[in-house]
């Protein structure tokens, strides 16, 4: 028998060593034998043929998806991925727009200015408004503010009673101001706090050394004698008073009063504060119950007054029950009761509490909105709430849905009327203009503004959530189309990056009506992006503007794409190349084929060579399948067959 020669290997051991632990960083080099391709460093010879070819295709990257997103037709079922939103009445505050988060997220938005929102399924731009009266107070040094405003009629008039710092006046819708009372600063002390019954309007302040509460009706003016109601020796610097339960309940400086309006003589304290500098803020009162808010440094609560079910008066108290107190740091402002809520305006934002009908106890809840100055006072309306808290800066107003619970005592929110191109300057009271459906407002040492009766904002805008169709892989957004009436005005369709960068594509009006463009910028890939919505006026008609119902967009998944290796190659005991270099040895064939199928079953990252072309990549093993098969010629032998192989990249 002729024996081997060297080269041609021995059936016991290879001289080539081709077998050890297949790894992601392993990798092979032909020396004596010339394979053909290398899996996590294991060589193998092609054995491609016209019934066994070698292909390379794109791995599938689209699910199978069925449609049963919150908006019709939300769900990608031809190859893009859409988002849709066809409402805004759930308020702004969300960063990412992801509707399967649920009622948290949907029906809102990230931002607006000068639209409204409370409409469902539509947006359009609210009243502008004008400039009115000047005032001239600042916020104190003890940090109360030292206007307040009230919705009063009188002669017919509807309008709003203004009260800054030594002046009291009347300011009817059209903008006319009555002087109603008039003190002089320097000589006199300032008003320090008014309030109203509908027909009269009751005031306090210092005359000589003496504390002095006036009335007036409510049709007179600055000429009309003031009707001195009582006084005590002893001046103040702070006071807060409210009707409320026909009657009158006043905080002037520490101590607190319960009074009729027809009362001629001093009523009795019913409770003084320990501390002599705690400075009462705000009145209101539930069913059971009157509150009244303050602070002393930075702790801050709201006192509760139980009405004696007896007598019906305010209990005389030698200790205040203490309803609330607010997070260290956190001073409260104002309090307003309306709808089975008390709003909260404190120093960092917005909440409201809910009111035991029983016993009047408060359960507030977090911060619906962090506004960037002191909510100073609210005023109510139908299902809504207005806080004085500026818009983006300038003085304006919040809005507060009610009737819109997001989640436990956080309620839907959004800017409301304002007035731009002023800043500096806080918003420190608002009221209705009588009983109209416009409001007004005004600032510390600036001016009292009111909304228009049918003139809308020069412009306005939306902006929506991020959008990342909840992952965080890179996508291309591509499409996008506007839904509403343009016929008046019109709406502009911007992007939005997650750096602030707005990139403009379309102006829809009277002549481009509603279709859907391409949207080319930003020319990258984004993980996220907003869409801005600008609303702009009629030029002709200032009491008509666009309505923008809502919008689709498309976009595509920009991960790389994977493909998929097809190729066979022999695996056999012994082996030789094409150069007739003979390599293997008994039972190496099934030894490298569960070498194979261990890494398939581990998913292992494998380098995969294509030891040919010199071509190298990173793959992990899709699938295997081996045919055991006769020997094809004399170049192979022993156990073994074909290994059809799929790699995918990655």
């Amino acid at each position: 028998m002729v024996s081997r020669d060297i080269t041609e290997g021995r059936s016991t051991r290879s001289i080539a060593i081709d077998l050890g632990i297949v790894s992601s960083s392993a990798v092979w080099e032909n020396t004596d034998v010339s394979y053909d391709t290398a899996i996590g460093g294991l060589p193998f010879f092609y054995a491609i043929s016209d019934n066994r070819p070698y292909t390379r295709q794109t791995a599938p990257f689209r699910k199978e998806q069925f449609d049963n997103g919150t908006e019709p037709g939300e769900q990608s079922l031809t190859g893009w991925w859409l988002r849709s939103q066809s409402s805004f009445h759930n308020g702004a505050g969300i960063n990412f727009y992801d509707p399967s988060a649920g009622e948290s997220v949907l029906y809102r938005f990230n931002d607006s200015k000068g639209v409204n929102v409370w409409t469902k399924g539509q947006v359009t731009l609210l009243k502008s408004v004008t400039q009115s009266h000047q005032t001239t107070g600042d916020i104190a040094s003890n940090g109360s503010t030292r206007q307040h405003m009230r919705s009063i009629q009188w002669n017919g008039n509807n309008g709003v009673l203004l009260h800054d710092e030594y002046d009291l006046d009347k300011i009817d819708s059209s903008g006319n101001i009555t002087h109603f009372v008039d003190y002089n600063s320097g000589t006199d002390s300032p008003v320090y706090a008014v309030c109203d019954d509908g027909t009269y309007a009751y005031w306090i302040t210092n005359i000589t050394t003496k504390k002095t509460v006036y009335k007036k009706s409510l049709t007179g003016n600055s000429s009309t004698s003031n009707t001195v109601m009582f006084d005590e020796n002893g001046t103040i610097s702070n006071a807060v008073m409210e009707y409320v339960k026909n009657r009158i309940v006043m905080a002037a400086d520490n101590k607190v009063y319960e009074f009729a309006p027809t009362v001629s003589l001093m009523p009795s304290v019913l409770y003084t504060n320990p501390n002599t500098s705690h400075v009462y803020t705000s009145i209101t009162s539930s069913g059971p119950a009157i509150y009244i808010s303050g602070y002393n440094g930075n702790q801050s609560a709201i006192e509760k007054y139980t009405l004696n079910t007896s007598t019906g008066s305010m209990p005389t108290l030698t200790s205040a029950i203490t309803a609330a107190e607010l997070p260290t740091g956190e001073i409260c402002h104002a309090i307003h009761y309306y709808l089975n809520r008390m709003l909260i305006g404190t120093s960092k934002g917005i909440r409201v509490a809910e009111i035991s009908d029983q016993d009047g106890s408060i359960n507030y809840g977090p911060l619906i909105v962090e506004t960037s100055q002191p909510v100073y006072a609210f005023t109510t309306r139908d299902r809504f709430a207005w806080a004085a808290a500026s818009v983006d800066g300038e003085p304006g107003l919040i809005r507060i849905d009610l009737g819109s619970e997001i989640e436990s005592l956080r309620f839907a929110y959004a800017n409301d009327v304002y007035y731009s191109g002023v800043s500096g300057k806080k918003t420190t009271a608002c009221a209705f203009i009588g009983s109209t459906d416009r409001v007004s407002f005004c600032t510390n040492a600036g001016y009292v503004y009111l909304e228009s009766a049918d003139t809308l904002n020069t412009s306005g805008y939306l902006q929506s959530g991020y959008i990342r169709y909840n992952t965080l892989e890179p996508k291309n957004f591509r499409r996008i189309i506007g839904r509403g009436d343009f016929q008046y005005g019109q709406t502009t369709v911007s992007t939005v990056t997650s750096d602030g960068t707005e990139y403009e594509h379309i102006t829809y009006d009277s002549a481009i009506t509603s279709q859907e463009v391409s949207t080319t910028q930003p020319e990258s890939a984004q993980e996220y992006v907003a869409f801005k919505f600008t609303l702009t006026r009629d030029a002709i008609t200032t009491s008509s503007g666009p309505t923008f119902k809502g919008y689709q967009v498309k976009a595509t998944i920009a991960t790389p794409r994977q493909r998929l290796l097809k190729f066979p190659v022999f695996c056999y005991d012994v082996e030789t190349d094409r150069f007739n270099v003979v390599t293997g040895y008994e039972d190496r064939a099934l030894a490298r084929l569960r070498l194979l199928e261990e890494a398939e079953a581990n998913g292992d990252v494998l380098n995969w060579q294509d030891l040919t072309s010199g071509e190298s990549r990173q793959v992990t093993i899709e699938q295997l399948s081996f045919t055991r098969l006769t020997p094809p010629d004399k170049r192979f032998s022993g156990f073994g067959g074909i290994i059809d192989i799929i790699l995918r990249t990655v």
